[in-house]
């Protein structure tokens, strides 16, 4: 079970449905990572943790700014000079979207990754 794909899916269908708010079940530190970088770079607002007693669930406002996103599977290893080769294949266009890389310095966006001169694991991609 692929909890980032299966919350990444759920964005992505509410996005598709209009709806303003998503709810992603269960919860996990890496999806609250990934939410956290989604709302710093503006595809998504805020979202809240809700404690059932199991794992949780994350529900998060949706502004209308995703129209994909997807985790990356197999989760391939990209050094510095690579960045350009998984851009053209994830995203649509130069400077749109962003790839979430896991880094040693955590999770962050390509573009972040480049700036920092280091390279890491593909974990998702939005736009």
């Amino acid at each position: 079970m692929d909890v980032l794909a299966h919350a990444l899916n759920a964005i992505k269908v509410a996005e598709a449905r209009g709806s303003s708010e998503a709810r992603i079940k269960p919860a996990s530190k890496l999806v609250r990572e990934v939410l956290l970088l989604l709302q710093k770079n503006g595809y998504v607002g805020e979202f809240e943790f809700i404690d059932d007693g199991k794992s949780g669930e994350f529900i998060v406002k949706l502004i209308g700014k995703i129209n994909a996103c997807g985790v990356v599977k197999p989760r391939f290893a990209v050094k510095l000079v690579d960045f350009e080769k998984y851009e053209q294949r994830f995203l649509p266009a130069r400077d749109v979207g962003l790839l979430v890389v896991s880094t040693p310095k955590g999770l962050v966006t390509h573009l972040k990754a480049k700036e920092a001169k280091t390279g890491g694991r593909l974990v998702a991609f939005v736009y």
